[in-house]
């Protein structure tokens, strides 16, 4: 029996990487988003690739919407077997004293409380049945806070909070907790923090070869493939010419 891998926002970038690595590594796919018709081009590719998939379209912040969707899963799609807490955005690069508070509210929602909601409506199957893996997407922006980040990086400062957290909340069972911690990933991230300004989030990787969604889904898929009594606790993963949040080396 195929195990189950469990992908908010898995419609673009790191998400949809993740759906389509698991689905290639065996698994079948839980597949999460806002938008229908992107659900549906995901879920018609992962497929093909010989997976059995369930789409839910659903807002991660709203958690009604995510209490209605996890339960309405059969007893064939409730057993995960991976959760991955992908779901998460950055939007705009104001000083904290300018910034828009719409923005911060919705960074907010889904970078924490929409990781938290997930986590509290599928970890309690985990730990009755003593199994399961949750990998919660970080960043490298939680490590220390950059210029124009201030918020962001707060979100991403809680995620590793919260996955420490629940690490050692789940210390008398067999689950595993994984951080991972992207760098720079080139996705639609820039695009949607600079609100679909497409010339100002393409200059953001001009200089520099950045990481892909396939690097990150493939460290996701490791650490969900390690023996047993292995757990991958945190993985920092920056492109070569990075050296931290803030220190990023471009050529001219």
């Amino acid at each position: 029996m195929k195990k189950i891998a469990f992908v908010t926002g898995a419609t673009s970038g790191i998400g949809k990487a993740c759906a389509v690595k698991f689905a290639q590594g065996g698994y079948n796919l839980i597949i999460t988003a806002r938008r229908a018709d992107k659900l549906s081009e995901v879920e018609a590719e992962l497929k093909e690739l010989g997976a059995e998939v369930k789409a839910l379209v659903f807002d991660v912040r709203d958690a009604e919407a995510c209490e209605k969707a996890v339960a309405q899963l059969d007893e064939n799609w409730s057993k995960i077997d991976v959760l991955i807490n992908n779901a998460g955005l950055a939007l705009g690069m104001e000083k904290e004293y300018q910034g828009n508070l719409e923005d911060w509210s919705t960074m907010i929602d889904t970078n924490i409380k929409g990781l938290l909601t997930m986590t509290r409506l599928i970890v309690p199957g985990m730990v009755a049945r003593n199994e399961g893996h949750i990998i919660n997407i970080g960043s490298v922006a939680g490590d220390a806070a950059y210029a124009g980040g201030n918020v962001y990086c707060a979100t991403k400062a809680a995620v590793k909070a919260i996955t420490d957290g629940l690490r050692i909340d789940v210390a008398d069972t067999a689950l595993r907790v994984t951080n991972i911690k992207p760098g720079m990933v080139e996705t639609n991230f820039s695009n949607i923090r600079f609100h679909g300004d497409t010339e100002r989030a393409a200059n953001v990787y001009k200089g520099i070869t950045p990481l892909t969604g396939d690097d990150i889904a493939d460290v996701a898929l490791y650490a969900a493939s390690a023996p047993k009594h292995v757990q991958i606790a945190e993985v920092l993963v920056l492109a070569t010419h990075q050296a931290s949040g803030s220190v990023i080396y471009k050529k001219q």
